[in-house]
């Protein structure tokens, strides 16, 4: 199975933050949009929108546990490594993504086809698409 079989079951908008909007904005449309988990992008003028990072909830966490009721203020660029960009493309095994999530202890990848961002897979899409497997799998082997 591969990431492109997750996305078509998924709907097409994928969440964003920029990189200058705060830790609570980003929590509010976290919030709104009801996941854990928003692909950070960088307007660069020569080359558009250009996806940089995640912010997830462990990011709204730390800033708020290391500086407070302040931490709700600061930009999402403060807790986003842009040099560490952990993405797949949408013929990528779940093998694979499964991988690199374990390995860079991540929970949330975005999938980038032909330098556009397309989509974001989770632990939990893989999980479930892992369990819709072996669930097919027993119906057959029972049949």
């Amino acid at each position: 199975m591969q990431v492109g079989d997750i996305l078509r079951k998924k709907t097409a908008r994928v969440a964003t933050v920029r990189m200058n909007e705060t830790v609570a904005i980003a929590a509010q449309l976290m919030r709104s949009s009801n996941i854990s988990a928003l692909v950070v992008k960088d307007v660069v003028r020569t080359e558009g929108n250009t996806a940089v990072g995640m912010f997830t909830e462990r990011d709204v966490v730390r800033a708020i546990a290391q500086y407070g009721a302040a931490g709700a203020g600061m930009q999402v660029s403060q807790f986003v490594s842009v040099q560490q960009l952990v993405s797949c493309n949408s013929t990528d095994t779940l093998e694979h993504v499964r991988h690199l999530m374990n390995r860079h202890h991540i929970r949330h990848v975005p999938v980038i086809d032909n330098y556009s961002l397309i989509g974001v897979v989770s632990m939990r899409d893989i999980s479930a698409a892992f369990d819709e497997e072996a669930t097919a799998a027993a119906t057959v082997f029972a049949a």
